[in-house]
């Protein structure tokens, strides 16, 4: 019994140990109030997206939930109020990423009723238009609710946009064929997911070329998903998975508060400006490998992505 107590305690200083040291995290530093400003978090109903969101909302931003369900949305507008947050400017708008039907129509319902957009925070990561799940939503969803958001963006400067990306990015590089429409359930489930994240990190750095000069910047982002495994066994793909059967696999995440810091940090820090189109983890800007800072291929991505989506001609 002493024995099973040691080990108890032995395995609780090494979770403490690893936490405070590698998983907690880097906290924004930013104390900067955001009132009179306006911002959208996507998938703003759960997790880094909701932390995310009610940071914005302590900030006195006026926050737009752009998420599926407005039960959920509705739920973390209450969990601001437990917070004892006194700003009431945070609604609801209805934005399915999965469809480029709705993120039309929520570009139209919201550029009608809200004049003004400062911080654009792609968060949320299915798609009834046939694209792979994950590219569908995290890239071509994102990518055309950014282009139909811009001009709003330009005339509310200075003004940013945050894409949330994955180290993922960096286990495959990019291959067009991929990102063609697939008949519906026909992915890889990782694979997918990696590439939509190598998407979002090449998306930033085209978009910060394209802006130059406008006053608007933008920034990819790693949200702090990290895992660590014990007993031998390999990292799983992101979400990592919880404690399996008899305790054989040991993981350790970010909390949600925790992930999401580095979109909160890129949203408002100042002095971050000259670093428009850059990666950032832990609230530092960070150097991609090679595939992803290959501008030619970023602006082909850009191209191809205007035609799939349907905002070119061609």
């Amino acid at each position: 019994m002493v024995a099973l107590i040691v080990a108890v305690a032995a395995a609780v200083s090494v979770y403490i140990f690893i936490y405070y040291n590698f998983l907690k995290g880097v906290k924004c530093k930013s104390d900067v109030s955001l009132n009179g400003r306006t911002v959208i978090v996507t998938g703003a109903n759960t997790g880094i997206g909701k932390e995310t969101a009610l940071d914005m909302a302590r900030r006195g931003a006026r926050v737009v939930l752009a998420c599926r369900s407005k039960d959920r949305a509705e739920a973390a507008r209450f969990s601001r109020r437990e917070d004892k947050t006194s700003n009431n400017q945070v609604v609801f708008m209805h934005l399915d990423l999965a469809s480029l039907k709705s993120v039309r129509a929520f570009a139209e319902t919201f550029l009608k009723s809200e004049p003004q957009l400062h911080i654009l925070i792609n968060n949320a990561g299915k798609t009834e238009d046939g694209f792979s799940m994950g590219v569908g939503v995290n890239h071509f969803g994102h990518f055309l609710l950014t282009n139909l958001l811009l001009e709003r963006l330009k005339q509310c400067v200075p003004s940013r946009v945050v894409v949330l990306a994955s180290e993922t990015y960096r286990m495959v590089g990019l291959d067009f064929s991929k990102l063609s429409r697939t008949e519906p359930g026909h992915t890889n489930g990782f694979l997918d997911y990696a590439h939509s994240k190598l998407c979002n990190v090449l998306f930033a750095r085209e978009l910060s070329n394209r802006l130059e000069g406008t006053n608007v910047t933008c920034y990819s982002v790693h949200p702090g998903e990290h895992s660590i495994t014990l007993c031998g066994h390999q990292p799983a793909p992101i979400p990592a998975p919880r404690a399996g059967p008899g305790l054989s696999r040991f993981t350790l995440q970010y909390t949600p508060q925790g992930g999401a810091q580095t979109s909160i940090h890129c949203a408002v820090q100042e002095g971050i400006e000259r670093f428009s189109g850059r990666y950032f983890s832990d609230c530092r800007v960070r150097e991609v490998v090679a595939h992803a800072r290959d501008d030619a291929v970023a602006r082909k991505l850009w191209e191809f992505s205007e035609r799939m989506v349907g905002l070119s001609a061609d």
